[in-house]
Protein backbone atom coordinates (compact mmCIF):
# COMPACT_ATOMS: atom_id res chain seq x y z
CA UNK A 1 0.00 0.00 0.00
CA UNK A 2 3.27 2.44 0.44
CA UNK A 3 4.36 2.03 -2.16
CA UNK A 4 1.04 2.21 -4.07
CA UNK A 5 0.88 5.59 -2.59
CA UNK A 6 3.98 7.17 -3.20
CA UNK A 7 3.72 5.85 -7.37
CA UNK A 8 0.87 7.93 -6.82
CA UNK A 9 2.41 11.03 -4.79
CA UNK A 10 4.86 11.09 -7.41
CA UNK A 11 2.66 10.74 -10.58
CA UNK A 12 0.40 13.74 -8.56
CA UNK A 13 3.64 15.76 -8.19
CA UNK A 14 4.83 15.10 -11.74
CA UNK A 15 1.43 16.63 -12.84
CA UNK A 16 1.53 19.82 -11.42
CA UNK A 17 5.15 20.53 -12.24
CA UNK A 18 4.29 20.10 -15.65
CA UNK A 19 1.52 22.31 -15.39
CA UNK A 20 3.23 24.72 -14.06
CA UNK A 21 5.93 24.42 -17.05
CA UNK A 22 3.11 25.10 -19.13
CA UNK A 23 1.66 28.20 -17.61
CA UNK A 24 5.31 29.46 -17.76
CA UNK A 25 5.52 28.82 -21.61
CA UNK A 26 2.47 30.12 -22.43
CA UNK A 27 3.79 33.30 -20.62
CA UNK A 28 7.04 33.24 -22.50
CA UNK A 29 4.91 32.90 -26.25
CA UNK A 30 4.99 35.79 -28.60
CA UNK A 31 2.03 37.88 -28.82
CA UNK A 32 -0.06 37.74 -31.75
CA UNK A 33 0.35 40.16 -34.81
CA UNK A 34 -2.58 41.73 -33.62
CA UNK A 35 -1.20 42.65 -30.12
CA UNK A 36 2.05 43.77 -32.28
CA UNK A 37 0.45 46.15 -34.14
CA UNK A 38 -1.47 47.92 -31.28
CA UNK A 39 1.99 48.36 -28.93
CA UNK A 40 2.77 52.04 -28.98
CA UNK A 41 6.27 52.84 -27.75
CA UNK A 42 6.38 56.07 -25.62
CA UNK A 43 9.60 57.61 -25.20
CA UNK A 44 9.49 60.25 -22.14
CA UNK A 45 10.99 63.25 -24.62
CA UNK A 46 8.05 62.61 -26.93
CA UNK A 47 5.70 63.88 -23.78
CA UNK A 48 8.03 66.15 -22.00
CA UNK A 49 10.52 67.98 -24.46
CA UNK A 50 9.26 70.66 -26.80
CA UNK A 51 10.77 70.16 -30.01
CA UNK A 52 12.17 73.93 -32.57
CA UNK A 53 11.28 74.50 -35.91
CA UNK A 54 14.07 74.62 -38.24
CA UNK A 55 13.29 76.41 -41.01
CA UNK A 56 16.33 76.57 -43.99
CA UNK A 57 16.84 80.17 -45.30
CA UNK A 58 16.34 81.11 -49.20
CA UNK A 59 19.95 82.27 -50.66
CA UNK A 60 18.22 84.37 -53.39
CA UNK A 61 15.19 86.37 -53.15
CA UNK A 62 12.33 86.09 -55.60
CA UNK A 63 11.31 88.29 -58.08
CA UNK A 64 7.92 90.56 -58.13
CA UNK A 65 5.20 88.74 -58.18
CA UNK A 66 3.78 90.26 -61.27
CA UNK A 67 6.93 89.87 -62.90
CA UNK A 68 6.99 85.88 -62.41
CA UNK A 69 6.02 83.92 -65.71
CA UNK A 70 5.07 80.75 -64.21
CA UNK A 71 3.48 78.05 -65.83
CA UNK A 72 -0.66 78.14 -65.62
CA UNK A 73 -1.95 74.77 -63.43
CA UNK A 74 -4.29 73.15 -64.69
CA UNK A 75 -8.11 74.18 -64.25
CA UNK A 76 -10.97 72.02 -63.72
CA UNK A 77 -14.49 73.53 -64.18
CA UNK A 78 -17.43 72.87 -61.57
CA UNK A 79 -20.90 73.72 -61.51
CA UNK A 80 -22.46 73.79 -57.94
CA UNK A 81 -24.23 70.81 -57.99
CA UNK A 82 -21.58 69.17 -59.02
CA UNK A 83 -19.76 70.38 -55.70
CA UNK A 84 -22.78 69.29 -53.89
CA UNK A 85 -22.80 65.36 -55.59
CA UNK A 86 -18.98 65.32 -54.96
CA UNK A 87 -19.22 66.16 -51.32
CA UNK A 88 -21.95 64.12 -50.97
CA UNK A 89 -19.89 61.26 -51.84
CA UNK A 90 -16.68 61.87 -50.20
CA UNK A 91 -16.94 63.77 -47.67
CA UNK A 92 -15.72 61.91 -44.27
CA UNK A 93 -17.79 63.83 -41.65
CA UNK A 94 -20.82 62.50 -43.68
CA UNK A 95 -19.14 58.91 -43.97
CA UNK A 96 -19.17 58.61 -40.50
CA UNK A 97 -22.52 59.64 -40.15
CA UNK A 98 -23.53 57.82 -42.53
CA UNK A 99 -22.26 54.06 -40.67
CA UNK A 100 -24.71 55.13 -37.64
CA UNK A 101 -27.50 53.97 -39.02
CA UNK A 102 -26.36 50.75 -40.10
CA UNK A 103 -25.20 50.23 -36.04
CA UNK A 104 -28.72 51.34 -35.07
CA UNK A 105 -30.49 48.58 -37.73
CA UNK A 106 -28.09 46.18 -35.88
CA UNK A 107 -28.84 47.15 -32.64
CA UNK A 108 -33.01 45.94 -33.49
CA UNK A 109 -31.67 42.70 -34.69
CA UNK A 110 -29.94 42.25 -31.42
CA UNK A 111 -32.96 43.08 -29.34
CA UNK A 112 -34.96 41.08 -31.86
CA UNK A 113 -32.44 37.96 -31.09
CA UNK A 114 -33.85 38.17 -27.97
CA UNK A 115 -36.35 36.07 -28.84
CA UNK A 116 -34.76 33.16 -30.66
CA UNK A 117 -35.33 29.86 -29.32
CA UNK A 118 -32.12 27.68 -27.95
CA UNK A 119 -31.15 24.40 -28.50
CA UNK A 120 -29.63 22.59 -25.26
CA UNK A 121 -27.83 19.14 -24.88
CA UNK A 122 -25.68 17.52 -22.36
CA UNK A 123 -24.10 14.30 -22.41
CA UNK A 124 -22.37 12.56 -18.93
CA UNK A 125 -20.35 9.28 -18.30
CA UNK A 126 -19.94 8.32 -15.17
CA UNK A 127 -17.88 5.52 -13.06
CA UNK A 128 -18.24 4.96 -9.24
CA UNK A 129 -16.09 2.82 -6.91
CA UNK A 130 -16.78 4.21 -3.68
CA UNK A 131 -16.18 2.41 -0.60
CA UNK A 132 -18.98 0.57 1.69
CA UNK A 133 -19.92 2.17 4.51
CA UNK A 134 -21.07 -0.94 6.27
CA UNK A 135 -21.15 -4.71 5.76
CA UNK A 136 -24.62 -3.94 3.99
CA UNK A 137 -23.55 -2.04 0.91
CA UNK A 138 -20.93 -5.09 0.07
CA UNK A 139 -24.39 -6.59 -0.24
CA UNK A 140 -26.42 -3.63 -2.60
CA UNK A 141 -23.23 -2.84 -4.51
CA UNK A 142 -20.58 0.17 -4.54
CA UNK A 143 -19.81 0.02 -8.21
CA UNK A 144 -21.34 1.74 -11.35
CA UNK A 145 -20.80 3.17 -14.57
CA UNK A 146 -23.63 4.96 -16.78
CA UNK A 147 -24.51 7.51 -19.11
CA UNK A 148 -26.49 10.97 -19.03
CA UNK A 149 -27.86 12.57 -22.16
CA UNK A 150 -29.96 15.43 -22.47
CA UNK A 151 -31.42 17.01 -25.07
CA UNK A 152 -33.77 20.43 -25.05
CA UNK A 153 -35.25 23.35 -26.64
CA UNK A 154 -36.08 26.82 -25.17
CA UNK A 155 -39.03 28.95 -26.70
CA UNK A 156 -38.89 32.35 -25.50
CA UNK A 157 -42.69 34.27 -25.63
CA UNK A 158 -43.36 37.60 -26.77
CA UNK A 159 -45.92 37.57 -23.61
CA UNK A 160 -42.77 37.92 -21.26
CA UNK A 161 -42.95 33.57 -20.67
CA UNK A 162 -40.61 30.64 -21.49
CA UNK A 163 -41.91 27.26 -23.38
CA UNK A 164 -39.29 24.39 -22.90
CA UNK A 165 -39.36 20.81 -23.97
CA UNK A 166 -36.82 18.27 -22.53
CA UNK A 167 -35.56 14.56 -23.06
CA UNK A 168 -33.68 12.62 -20.98
CA UNK A 169 -31.92 9.39 -21.69
CA UNK A 170 -29.92 7.55 -18.61
CA UNK A 171 -28.32 4.50 -18.56
CA UNK A 172 -26.96 2.78 -16.03
CA UNK A 173 -25.03 -0.55 -15.03
CA UNK A 174 -24.94 -1.58 -11.45
CA UNK A 175 -23.70 -4.59 -9.08
CA UNK A 176 -26.93 -3.89 -6.72
CA UNK A 177 -29.12 -6.68 -5.87
CA UNK A 178 -32.20 -6.96 -6.78
CA UNK A 179 -34.48 -5.33 -9.99
CA UNK A 180 -32.37 -2.22 -11.26
CA UNK A 181 -33.91 -0.84 -14.39
CA UNK A 182 -30.60 -0.42 -16.88
CA UNK A 183 -32.31 2.58 -18.60
CA UNK A 184 -34.75 5.36 -17.66
CA UNK A 185 -36.07 8.18 -19.98
CA UNK A 186 -37.72 11.45 -19.05
CA UNK A 187 -39.95 13.99 -21.44
CA UNK A 188 -41.50 17.29 -19.60
CA UNK A 189 -42.70 19.81 -21.24
CA UNK A 190 -42.80 23.29 -19.03
CA UNK A 191 -44.18 27.02 -19.21
CA UNK A 192 -43.13 29.47 -16.68
CA UNK A 193 -45.54 32.99 -17.34
CA UNK A 194 -45.14 36.01 -15.21
CA UNK A 195 -48.72 37.64 -14.51
CA UNK A 196 -47.98 41.04 -13.38
CA UNK A 197 -43.89 42.51 -13.81
CA UNK A 198 -42.74 41.82 -17.24
CA UNK A 199 -46.08 40.35 -18.37
CA UNK A 200 -47.28 41.85 -21.89
CA UNK A 201 -46.02 41.65 -25.73
CA UNK A 202 -45.02 45.67 -24.71
CA UNK A 203 -43.55 45.13 -21.80
CA UNK A 204 -41.21 42.27 -23.69
CA UNK A 205 -40.88 44.45 -26.79
CA UNK A 206 -39.73 47.74 -25.20
CA UNK A 207 -36.06 47.55 -25.64
CA UNK A 208 -37.02 46.36 -29.66
CA UNK A 209 -38.84 50.10 -29.94
CA UNK A 210 -36.29 51.53 -28.14
CA UNK A 211 -33.81 50.52 -30.57
CA UNK A 212 -36.13 51.21 -33.65
CA UNK A 213 -36.34 55.10 -32.33
CA UNK A 214 -32.57 54.67 -31.69
CA UNK A 215 -32.81 54.03 -35.79
CA UNK A 216 -35.11 56.93 -36.73
CA UNK A 217 -32.87 58.90 -34.68
CA UNK A 218 -29.61 58.15 -36.32
CA UNK A 219 -31.45 58.83 -39.74
CA UNK A 220 -32.21 62.47 -38.74
CA UNK A 221 -28.98 62.82 -37.50
CA UNK A 222 -27.81 61.15 -40.73
CA UNK A 223 -30.35 63.90 -42.55
CA UNK A 224 -29.05 66.57 -40.68
CA UNK A 225 -25.41 66.06 -41.50
CA UNK A 226 -26.06 65.68 -44.81
CA UNK A 227 -27.72 69.32 -45.08
CA UNK A 228 -25.01 70.86 -42.91
CA UNK A 229 -22.39 68.97 -45.66
CA UNK A 230 -24.33 70.74 -48.43
CA UNK A 231 -24.90 74.02 -46.59
CA UNK A 232 -21.12 74.42 -46.15
CA UNK A 233 -20.11 73.04 -49.72
CA UNK A 234 -22.62 76.01 -50.99
CA UNK A 235 -20.86 78.88 -48.36
CA UNK A 236 -17.50 77.53 -49.83
CA UNK A 237 -18.53 77.62 -53.57
CA UNK A 238 -19.66 81.35 -53.28
CA UNK A 239 -17.15 82.74 -50.83
CA UNK A 240 -14.42 81.46 -53.69
CA UNK A 241 -16.18 83.06 -56.19
CA UNK A 242 -16.38 86.66 -53.97
CA UNK A 243 -12.54 85.86 -53.67
CA UNK A 244 -12.31 85.56 -57.47
CA UNK A 245 -14.34 88.36 -58.21
CA UNK A 246 -12.27 90.59 -55.45
CA UNK A 247 -8.90 89.47 -57.44
CA UNK A 248 -10.32 90.93 -61.09
CA UNK A 249 -11.24 94.15 -59.07
CA UNK A 250 -7.89 94.46 -57.67
CA UNK A 251 -6.17 93.58 -60.83
CA UNK A 252 -8.41 96.34 -62.73
CA UNK A 253 -7.54 98.45 -59.82
CA UNK A 254 -3.35 97.76 -60.76
CA UNK A 255 -4.30 98.30 -64.24
CA UNK A 256 -5.86 101.67 -63.59
CA UNK A 257 -3.00 102.47 -61.35
CA UNK A 258 -0.30 101.75 -64.54
CA UNK A 259 -2.35 103.55 -66.91
CA UNK A 260 -1.95 106.57 -64.55
CA UNK A 261 1.48 106.28 -63.92
CA UNK A 262 2.36 106.61 -67.64
CA UNK A 263 -0.05 109.27 -68.11
CA UNK A 264 2.23 111.03 -65.23
CA UNK A 265 5.25 110.28 -66.90
CA UNK A 266 3.71 111.61 -70.12
CA UNK A 267 2.47 114.71 -68.68
CA UNK A 268 6.19 114.99 -66.75
CA UNK A 269 7.91 114.89 -70.06
CA UNK A 270 5.83 117.58 -71.24
CA UNK A 271 6.64 119.60 -68.37
CA UNK A 272 2.71 119.70 -67.82
CA UNK A 273 3.14 118.62 -64.38
CA UNK A 274 6.21 118.00 -61.64
CA UNK A 275 7.87 115.06 -60.60
CA UNK A 276 6.10 114.37 -57.59
CA UNK A 277 3.06 112.93 -59.30
CA UNK A 278 5.14 110.76 -60.91
CA UNK A 279 6.23 109.46 -57.14
CA UNK A 280 2.49 109.37 -56.38
CA UNK A 281 1.65 107.41 -59.09
CA UNK A 282 4.47 105.06 -58.54
CA UNK A 283 3.28 104.66 -54.85
CA UNK A 284 -0.09 103.92 -56.13
CA UNK A 285 0.98 101.05 -58.18
CA UNK A 286 3.41 99.56 -55.42
CA UNK A 287 -0.53 99.68 -53.03
CA UNK A 288 -2.58 97.78 -55.30
CA UNK A 289 0.48 95.08 -56.00
CA UNK A 290 0.40 94.75 -52.20
CA UNK A 291 -3.73 94.26 -52.61
CA UNK A 292 -3.31 91.81 -55.72
CA UNK A 293 -1.05 89.40 -53.76
CA UNK A 294 -3.37 89.74 -50.48
CA UNK A 295 -6.37 88.77 -52.68
CA UNK A 296 -4.62 85.99 -54.24
CA UNK A 297 -3.71 84.50 -50.83
CA UNK A 298 -7.54 84.85 -49.89
CA UNK A 299 -8.51 82.74 -53.17
CA UNK A 300 -5.59 79.82 -52.31
CA UNK A 301 -7.52 80.04 -48.80
CA UNK A 302 -11.10 79.93 -50.18
CA UNK A 303 -10.30 77.24 -53.09
CA UNK A 304 -8.65 75.19 -50.35
CA UNK A 305 -11.62 74.89 -48.33
CA UNK A 306 -14.00 74.29 -50.71
CA UNK A 307 -11.15 71.13 -51.84
CA UNK A 308 -11.06 70.03 -48.50
CA UNK A 309 -14.85 69.81 -47.96
CA UNK A 310 -14.98 67.92 -51.59
CA UNK A 311 -12.49 65.82 -50.32
CA UNK A 312 -12.23 63.99 -54.20
CA UNK A 313 -9.15 61.79 -55.03
CA UNK A 314 -6.79 63.68 -57.57
CA UNK A 315 -8.39 66.94 -56.32
CA UNK A 316 -6.63 66.72 -52.98
CA UNK A 317 -5.77 70.16 -50.86
CA UNK A 318 -2.28 70.17 -51.95
CA UNK A 319 -2.70 69.62 -55.50
CA UNK A 320 -1.97 73.12 -57.97
CA UNK A 321 -4.89 72.05 -59.75
CA UNK A 322 -7.68 75.82 -59.95
CA UNK A 323 -11.33 75.58 -59.84
CA UNK A 324 -12.97 77.34 -61.93
CA UNK A 325 -16.81 78.13 -61.51
CA UNK A 326 -19.11 77.41 -63.70
CA UNK A 327 -22.35 78.57 -62.04
CA UNK A 328 -22.45 82.32 -62.10
CA UNK A 329 -24.73 84.49 -59.39
CA UNK A 330 -27.86 85.43 -60.27
CA UNK A 331 -29.73 87.38 -57.17
CA UNK A 332 -33.42 87.21 -57.41
CA UNK A 333 -35.22 89.08 -54.92
CA UNK A 334 -38.21 86.63 -53.10
CA UNK A 335 -41.24 87.28 -51.12
CA UNK A 336 -40.50 86.23 -47.77
CA UNK A 337 -43.46 85.12 -45.39
CA UNK A 338 -42.62 84.48 -42.16
CA UNK A 339 -45.23 82.86 -40.47
CA UNK A 340 -44.75 79.82 -43.40
CA UNK A 341 -41.26 79.79 -42.94
CA UNK A 342 -41.32 79.08 -39.12
CA UNK A 343 -43.96 76.57 -39.69
CA UNK A 344 -41.55 75.01 -42.82
CA UNK A 345 -38.51 75.33 -40.05
CA UNK A 346 -40.30 73.37 -36.92
CA UNK A 347 -41.77 70.90 -39.48
CA UNK A 348 -38.73 70.03 -41.12
CA UNK A 349 -36.37 70.62 -38.82
CA UNK A 350 -34.36 67.22 -37.67
CA UNK A 351 -33.49 68.54 -34.23
CA UNK A 352 -37.67 69.20 -33.97
CA UNK A 353 -37.66 65.28 -35.22
CA UNK A 354 -35.61 64.19 -32.74
CA UNK A 355 -36.86 65.52 -30.00
CA UNK A 356 -40.27 64.27 -30.95
CA UNK A 357 -38.72 60.52 -31.07
CA UNK A 358 -36.88 60.97 -27.89
CA UNK A 359 -40.38 62.12 -26.15
CA UNK A 360 -41.56 59.09 -27.65
CA UNK A 361 -39.07 56.75 -25.98
CA UNK A 362 -39.70 59.12 -22.90
CA UNK A 363 -43.30 57.61 -22.99
CA UNK A 364 -42.47 53.74 -23.39
CA UNK A 365 -39.63 54.04 -20.49
CA UNK A 366 -42.15 55.46 -18.20
CA UNK A 367 -44.89 52.40 -19.24
CA UNK A 368 -42.14 50.29 -19.10
CA UNK A 369 -40.62 51.34 -15.68
CA UNK A 370 -44.24 51.27 -14.21
CA UNK A 371 -44.55 47.44 -15.07
CA UNK A 372 -41.16 47.21 -13.38
CA UNK A 373 -42.56 48.31 -10.10
CA UNK A 374 -45.22 45.52 -9.97
CA UNK A 375 -44.96 42.59 -7.69
CA UNK A 376 -43.55 39.31 -9.32
CA UNK A 377 -45.75 37.27 -9.80
CA UNK A 378 -45.06 33.66 -12.08
CA UNK A 379 -47.14 31.06 -12.91
CA UNK A 380 -44.90 27.77 -13.60
CA UNK A 381 -46.38 24.44 -15.11
CA UNK A 382 -44.89 20.99 -15.66
CA UNK A 383 -46.19 18.05 -17.46
CA UNK A 384 -43.82 15.24 -17.08
CA UNK A 385 -43.90 11.86 -18.41
CA UNK A 386 -41.31 9.23 -17.07
CA UNK A 387 -39.85 5.14 -18.76
CA UNK A 388 -38.23 2.98 -17.35
CA UNK A 389 -37.13 -0.72 -18.89
CA UNK A 390 -33.86 -3.51 -18.79
CA UNK A 391 -33.49 -2.27 -22.43
CA UNK A 392 -34.01 1.15 -24.11
CA UNK A 393 -36.78 0.29 -26.19
CA UNK A 394 -38.58 -1.17 -23.08
CA UNK A 395 -37.78 2.25 -21.83
CA UNK A 396 -39.03 4.16 -24.22
CA UNK A 397 -41.84 1.96 -25.27
CA UNK A 398 -43.15 2.87 -21.56
CA UNK A 399 -42.49 6.28 -22.10
CA UNK A 400 -44.83 6.90 -25.07
CA UNK A 401 -47.55 4.81 -23.42
CA UNK A 402 -47.71 7.84 -20.74
CA UNK A 403 -48.42 5.68 -17.74
CA UNK A 404 -46.67 7.15 -15.53
CA UNK A 405 -47.05 11.12 -16.24
CA UNK A 406 -46.95 13.81 -13.17
CA UNK A 407 -48.34 17.91 -13.37
CA UNK A 408 -46.78 20.12 -11.23
CA UNK A 409 -48.68 23.29 -11.54
CA UNK A 410 -47.16 26.36 -9.28
CA UNK A 411 -47.15 30.28 -8.37
CA UNK A 412 -44.75 32.11 -7.19
CA UNK A 413 -44.79 35.42 -5.61
CA UNK A 414 -42.35 37.93 -4.71
CA UNK A 415 -43.28 41.33 -3.68
CA UNK A 416 -40.51 44.41 -3.01
CA UNK A 417 -41.40 46.30 0.95
CA UNK A 418 -41.46 49.95 0.40
CA UNK A 419 -40.06 49.60 -3.68
CA UNK A 420 -38.15 52.86 -3.14
CA UNK A 421 -35.77 52.25 -6.23
CA UNK A 422 -38.71 51.65 -8.72
CA UNK A 423 -40.26 54.20 -7.81
CA UNK A 424 -37.63 56.79 -8.06
CA UNK A 425 -36.63 55.18 -11.43
CA UNK A 426 -40.84 56.34 -12.39
CA UNK A 427 -40.47 59.47 -10.83
CA UNK A 428 -36.82 60.02 -13.15
CA UNK A 429 -38.14 59.27 -16.26
CA UNK A 430 -41.13 61.53 -15.42
CA UNK A 431 -38.86 64.72 -14.87
CA UNK A 432 -36.70 63.45 -17.99
CA UNK A 433 -39.99 63.84 -19.80
CA UNK A 434 -40.86 67.16 -18.54
CA UNK A 435 -37.59 68.29 -19.34
CA UNK A 436 -37.53 67.01 -22.38
CA UNK A 437 -40.83 68.79 -23.47
CA UNK A 438 -39.58 72.10 -22.13
CA UNK A 439 -36.93 71.88 -24.42
CA UNK A 440 -38.89 70.94 -27.31
CA UNK A 441 -40.54 74.23 -26.76
CA UNK A 442 -37.49 76.10 -26.35
CA UNK A 443 -36.01 74.68 -29.40
CA UNK A 444 -39.30 76.46 -31.52
CA UNK A 445 -38.45 79.14 -29.79
CA UNK A 446 -34.75 79.05 -31.39
CA UNK A 447 -35.56 78.39 -34.18
CA UNK A 448 -38.32 80.92 -34.68
CA UNK A 449 -35.61 83.41 -33.72
CA UNK A 450 -32.64 81.80 -36.64
CA UNK A 451 -35.94 82.33 -38.84
CA UNK A 452 -36.79 85.68 -38.54
CA UNK A 453 -32.47 87.08 -38.35
CA UNK A 454 -32.28 85.65 -41.33
CA UNK A 455 -35.10 86.94 -43.24
CA UNK A 456 -34.05 90.34 -41.40
CA UNK A 457 -30.45 89.47 -42.65
CA UNK A 458 -31.92 88.60 -46.44
CA UNK A 459 -33.72 92.11 -46.80
CA UNK A 460 -30.68 94.08 -45.46
CA UNK A 461 -28.24 91.81 -47.93
CA UNK A 462 -30.81 93.26 -51.07
CA UNK A 463 -30.78 96.48 -50.17
CA UNK A 464 -26.79 96.18 -49.56
CA UNK A 465 -26.83 95.26 -53.38
CA UNK A 466 -28.80 98.19 -54.38
CA UNK A 467 -26.44 100.68 -52.68
CA UNK A 468 -23.20 98.85 -54.03
CA UNK A 469 -24.71 99.13 -57.46
CA UNK A 470 -25.78 102.95 -57.40
CA UNK A 471 -22.29 103.60 -55.36
CA UNK A 472 -19.96 101.78 -58.30
CA UNK A 473 -22.12 103.63 -61.17
CA UNK A 474 -21.42 106.68 -59.36
CA UNK A 475 -17.43 106.73 -58.01
CA UNK A 476 -17.10 104.97 -62.20
CA UNK A 477 -18.34 108.19 -63.29
CA UNK A 478 -16.34 109.91 -60.61
CA UNK A 479 -13.22 108.25 -61.62
CA UNK A 480 -13.21 109.03 -65.36
CA UNK A 481 -14.03 112.46 -64.13
CA UNK A 482 -10.87 113.14 -62.23
CA UNK A 483 -8.84 111.53 -65.20
CA UNK A 484 -9.99 113.86 -67.61
CA UNK A 485 -9.17 116.89 -64.52
CA UNK A 486 -5.94 115.36 -63.97
CA UNK A 487 -5.20 115.49 -67.55
CA UNK A 488 -6.13 119.17 -68.06
CA UNK A 489 -4.02 119.77 -65.07
CA UNK A 490 -6.82 120.87 -62.46
CA UNK A 491 -5.80 118.14 -59.64
CA UNK A 492 -3.54 115.86 -58.82
CA UNK A 493 -2.74 112.40 -59.32
CA UNK A 494 -3.52 111.89 -55.60
CA UNK A 495 -7.31 112.80 -56.17
CA UNK A 496 -7.40 110.57 -59.17
CA UNK A 497 -5.97 107.91 -57.18
CA UNK A 498 -8.49 108.28 -54.30
CA UNK A 499 -11.18 108.27 -56.68
CA UNK A 500 -10.18 104.95 -58.37
CA UNK A 501 -10.08 103.62 -54.33
CA UNK A 502 -13.38 104.43 -53.71
CA UNK A 503 -14.48 102.83 -57.17
CA UNK A 504 -12.55 99.75 -56.44
CA UNK A 505 -14.31 99.61 -52.64
CA UNK A 506 -17.51 100.60 -54.13
CA UNK A 507 -17.42 97.09 -56.46
CA UNK A 508 -16.01 95.11 -53.71
CA UNK A 509 -18.58 96.14 -51.56
CA UNK A 510 -20.71 95.07 -54.33
CA UNK A 511 -19.85 91.48 -54.26
CA UNK A 512 -19.81 91.27 -50.70
CA UNK A 513 -23.53 91.76 -50.54
CA UNK A 514 -24.01 89.94 -53.81
CA UNK A 515 -22.62 87.11 -52.01
CA UNK A 516 -23.78 87.39 -48.46
CA UNK A 517 -27.33 87.95 -50.14
CA UNK A 518 -26.83 84.50 -51.68
CA UNK A 519 -25.40 82.76 -48.51
CA UNK A 520 -28.37 84.14 -46.56
CA UNK A 521 -30.45 82.22 -48.42
CA UNK A 522 -28.58 79.23 -47.78
CA UNK A 523 -28.44 80.08 -44.02
CA UNK A 524 -32.55 80.40 -44.27
CA UNK A 525 -32.97 76.96 -46.37
CA UNK A 526 -30.76 75.49 -43.12
CA UNK A 527 -33.06 77.04 -40.50
CA UNK A 528 -35.66 75.84 -41.77
CA UNK A 529 -33.81 72.19 -42.63
CA UNK A 530 -33.90 71.94 -46.09
CA UNK A 531 -31.72 73.06 -48.82
CA UNK A 532 -31.45 76.38 -50.93
CA UNK A 533 -31.99 75.15 -54.77
CA UNK A 534 -34.48 71.97 -56.59
CA UNK A 535 -32.35 69.27 -56.42
CA UNK A 536 -33.87 66.28 -54.71
CA UNK A 537 -31.02 64.48 -52.71
CA UNK A 538 -31.57 60.95 -51.06
CA UNK A 539 -28.56 58.64 -50.02
CA UNK A 540 -28.54 54.91 -49.61
CA UNK A 541 -27.91 52.98 -46.37
CA UNK A 542 -24.00 51.75 -45.54
CA UNK A 543 -23.55 48.80 -46.93
CA UNK A 544 -20.53 46.71 -45.60
CA UNK A 545 -19.34 45.47 -49.15
CA UNK A 546 -18.37 48.65 -49.73
CA UNK A 547 -16.02 49.11 -46.98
Amino acid sequence: MNRKFESKLCWFGFLICAGFVFIFLQGCTEPDSSEIYYQTNVKSRDLQQIQTLELQKKETEETSPMEVNAPAPEKIELTLEECRAIALENNLDLKIQLINPAIAAERISQQEARFESAFNSNVSYYNTNSPPASYSDYISGSKGEGTNANLGVQVPLHTGGTVAFDLADNKRDSDAVGLVYNYTSNMSTSISQPLLRNAGNRVNTYAIRIAEYDYKIANARTKLEAIRVITDIDKYYWRLYAARKELEVRKQWYDHAAALLEQAERLYQAGQVGQVEVIRAQAGVSQRLEAIITSENNVRLRERDLKKALNKVGLEMSTPTTLELATDLDPVRYALQSDKLINIAINERMEMLELELQIAQDIINQGYLKNQALPLVTLDYTYNVRGAGFSRSDSYDLLLDTMHKTHNLSLNLSVPLGNGAAKSQIQQAFLQRRQRLITKENREELIEYEVLNVIDQIEANWQRILAGRQSSILYGRLSEAESRQFELGYVTSTDVLEAQNNLADAQSAEILALVDYQISLVDLAYATGTVFGSAKIRWEPFNQDDM
